[in-house]
């Protein structure tokens, strides 16, 4: 018998007790949320305990929710050319995380979410904790659970900063030596700090600051399809029981 998704989270729940901030289910999929100290410590359980079995990491990233919440499209009113793009000039890159506007955003900035397959129970699970401190995010290294995490982790640290306690070699995995900046940051200069020419005098590279203009880049805004809602209050279904 396959399993319902609400059992599922209730083991979560029972199981993990204080360790959960919070579970829920969108889309088809489950995201559990537990608190950074016991970061290492729910990984260990959702591996170890057959009645998870999530033998496998699939995947680790970080996540920056500098103006998580807020935009610069117009995403309320269309026009017959479509959203209109933003100029209001609040974007990440224009503001701090201290004097960020207060949106929908969590209070604390950088995450880490990992992927888990469950071979044995054909389920997956999306496992994410906060770090605590947004300043000099840190959090428990999962290499003593999933050795594959090694170079993931490194990856985070290189792009977002994250500090990664009790990785084997925590060092940058994809940006050049002596590179300054996490360029998955949402406040990294677009046109980054420095570049980089060959110089025939000293015959060699050598690092200068960027000379062209620095500009922020505006994302899309991800939300739901609104055609069919627009569709249904446009022509709204009638009751059958409605004469």
């Amino acid at each position: 018998m396959v399993e319902t998704t609400t059992s599922f989270i209730e083991r979560l729940k029972a199981r993990l007790a204080e360790r959960v901030v919070s579970v829920r289910e969108a889309l088809g999929e489950t995201t559990l949320e537990v608190t950074p100290d016991s970061w290492f410590e729910s990984a260990r359980i959702l591996r170890d305990e057959p009645e998870f079995g999530f033998e496998q990491l699939v995947d680790l990233c970080g996540v920056d929710f500098l103006g998580y919440g807020d935009d610069e499209w117009e995403t309320t009113d269309v026009s017959n050319e479509g959203f209109s793009r933003g100029v209001d000039g609040a974007g990440p890159g224009r503001f701090t995380w201290e004097n960020r506007p207060r949106g929908n955003g969590p209070d604390r900035r950088f995450s880490v979410v990992v992927h888990l397959l469950s071979v044995r129970n054909n389920r997956r699970l999306r496992l994410r904790c906060f770090a605590a401190d947004n300043s000099l995010p840190t959090v428990s290294s999962l290499v003593d659970v999933y050795p594959v995490a090694n170079w993931f982790e490194r990856e985070c640290f290189d792009l977002f900063g994250i500090l990664f306690e009790g990785h084997p070699d925590l060092r940058r995995i994809l940006t050049d030596y002596g590179f300054v900046g996490h360029p998955f940051r949402k406040d990294f200069p677009l046109s980054g700090n420095v570049e980089v020419r060959y110089d025939a005098e000293r015959r060699r590279v050598v690092y200068e600051p960027v000379s062209i203009e620095p500009r922020v880049g505006v994302p899309r805004v991800v939300r739901e399809d609104s055609r069919w809602q627009q569709a249904a209050s446009e022509h709204p279904r009638k009751d059958p029981a409605t004469p």
